[in-house]
């Protein structure tokens, strides 16, 4: 027995007259509050995931407790973010007056974050405040009642409410022997006879069961594969509506270069077509080359027109001119 002084456990679920024994072993409440959480344990009084205001992953979310009066989310959220990064963090504030409950639910990207916290954040200092760190007991710890209902865990000495069997108030080993057939009638975990831990180990939280991890990683592979699926549907989309882009244009230039051609009097027999393969620069160099003949076509037909005027009208000065000089000779005469 010499060799327990030292050695404390753990509670691995919570049980209202369990927790207000300081070695564990209680049979009998020994306080009104006491009473009060045995009666909301046995009627089921109290709902762990009935609290709307609980969201996100449990084994991911640590409680911080014995916070400031002063400590808003901003600052928690800067504290806590050494840690790991934080996904949603909930400062529990009065319903009436809004002011804080001096503790706080954060939760992190991942468990191993989590863990870090719950390791290392343990009476750290935020605002002058020493805090403590556990993990989610309202729910992952079974049989869990509130502190509000009588049960909780901890407490201060003034309190006249002092549970046992957390973190910060672990069971101490029995110096006196264990009622074993008593806590198996209440239904009471018996103490771990020869696996007691030291004051000084840090107790694991509960981790996550291998059935929920495959659970998520499924629907995390099956969300990628939706994902992938969605992206290619989406592109082969955009591919699609750029070819009906590329076509209409296509088709608008084909039709322009008819009326052109048909303006300016030339044959379709001489028009570039424009196949469905033709890219982007061989119909801009079609165009070019089309507007090229226009222009030629358009300068050789007006040369053509002035080289015909500027003949009538030599053509008329010769004529006019003998009759000038026939004109002239004969008044000479004269």
């Amino acid at each position: 027995m010499s060799s327990n002084i030292n050695s404390v456990f753990y509670a691995e679920s919570y049980h209202p007259i369990q927790a207000g024994s300081i070695d564990g072993t209680d049979i009998l409440p020994h306080d009104n509050a006491v009473y009060r959480a045995l009666l909301c344990s046995n009627a089921a009084l109290y709902d762990p995931t009935g609290d709307p205001k609980i969201i996100g992953d449990p084994y991911c979310t640590v409680f911080v407790g014995r916070l400031s009066h002063l400590t808003t989310e901003p600052t928690l959220h800067k504290a806590m973010s050494k840690y790991g990064r934080v996904k949603n963090l909930r400062l529990v504030r009065h319903i009436v007056t809004g002011a804080s409950r001096r503790f706080a639910f954060v939760e992190f990207e991942t468990e191993r974050e989590m863990r870090r916290a719950y390791q290392d954040a343990h009476h750290a200092i935020i605002d002058d405040a020493e805090i403590i760190v556990d993990y989610n007991r309202q729910q992952l710890m079974p049989g869990w009642i509130p502190r509000r209902l009588g049960g909780g865990l901890g407490g201060r000495k003034e309190s006249g409410q002092l549970r046992f069997g957390g973190r910060e108030r672990p069971f101490r080993a029995p110096l006196q022997p264990i009622p074993y057939e008593d806590l198996k009638k209440l239904g009471i975990t018996p103490p771990p006879e020869g696996r007691y831990m030291s004051r000084f180990q840090v107790p694991s939280p509960p981790q996550k069961p291998r059935k929920l991890v495959e659970k998520e990683e499924y629907s995390y592979k099956r969300s990628s594969v939706d994902r992938e699926e969605l992206s290619q549907r989406s592109s082969s989309m955009e591919r699609d509506e750029h070819r009906r882009t590329v076509g209409r244009k296509q088709g608008s230039r084909k039709r322009s270069y008819v009326e052109e051609e048909s303006q300016y009097g030339k044959s379709s027999e001489d028009r570039p077509e424009c196949s469905p393969n033709t890219t982007s620069i061989e119909t801009d160099h079609n165009y070019k080359r089309s507007t090229l003949d226009r222009e030629e076509h358009y300068h050789s037909r007006s040369n053509a027109e002035g080289g015909e005027i500027s003949r009538k009208r030599s053509s008329r000065y010769k004529e006019e001119r003998p009759s000038k000089r026939h004109g002239h000779y004969s008044r000479s005469n004269h």
